[in-house]
């Protein structure tokens, strides 16, 4: 989510501590042309953190309606110890563009798999979130030499189109883009209350003020566990990611 421009943006303040959070972890931001139509955006290692520590790749994705600076804070703190640290901003979001006309998870996994090459980055391993769990999926399928390990969270990789019926049924809503893109305070309420298990405290002003801009089980965490309970969703991908000892046979 890019914050539009004004005198005193709360978004816009608080995203500048998720940045320094970032930049605290030795990651700068970067633009990669990958082809003739497609641009990405990524924070990745900076120059001297590249030359004085090799470690293994990590590329965290983030969710549907987010950038990743609002998705992986609480994260790259502790996974920029033992990664090297490649986190981009999906197509559409940020400054991620394309004159395709290409809108599938399919693509995003393709351009994300493009820039890692461009980058030099040989093998990976691979962390999304929500839609991001899809990209994550995808990248596996499409290049299982060069993807190590998958973490999928929150992700319903076997959706079918009758759950967002139900789902649509229950919440009185008429399509499923009010809900994933809500124009009303209302909408972005509704969102929220279904994403947490403990939804933040949201005044209207401030949910007005975010639209404009442009299997393990993690107990009491609802769709944003990474958030809610970052200690255990921290523990949990370090648990999954760090080496074993059966991974040398």
């Amino acid at each position: 989510m890019e914050p539009t421009a004004s005198c005193f943006s709360l978004i816009s303040f608080v995203e500048k501590f998720h940045r320094k959070a970032f930049k605290s972890s030795n990651l700068a931001l970067h633009t990669i042309k990958i082809d003739s139509e497609t641009t990405i955006q990524l924070w990745s290692p900076t120059p001297s953190s590249k030359t004085t520590v090799c470690k293994p790749s990590l590329v965290l994705i983030h969710g549907f309606g987010f950038n990743p600076l609002w998705q992986w804070y609480k994260q790259v703190k502790l996974l920029s110890i033992h990664f090297s640290l490649y986190i981009p901003e999906l197509i559409f979001t940020g400054k991620s563009t394309t004159t395709s006309s290409e809108r599938t998870e399919i693509f995003q996994a393709v351009s994300l798999g493009k820039v890692m090459e461009t980058l030099g980055v040989e093998t990976y391993s691979v962390l999304g979130s929500s839609y991001g769990g899809f990209v994550a999926y995808h990248m596996a399928r499409l290049f299982p030499q060069r993807v190590e390990r998958v973490v999928i969270a929150n992700s319903a990789i076997n959706l079918r189109l009758k759950d967002n019926e139900e789902l649509l049924k229950n919440i009185n809503f008429e399509k499923i883009e009010d809900l994933l893109m809500p124009v009303k305070a209302s909408q972005l309420r509704m969102l929220m209350s279904l994403t947490y298990y403990k939804p933040p405290f949201s005044p209207d002003f401030l949910l007005r003020h975010i639209i404009k801009v442009s299997m393990e089980v993690i107990k009491k965490t609802a769709h944003e566990p990474q958030l809610e309970n970052p200690k255990l969703f921290n523990d949990t991908v370090m648990n999954f990611l760090s080496p074993r000892k059966d991974d040398k046979k």
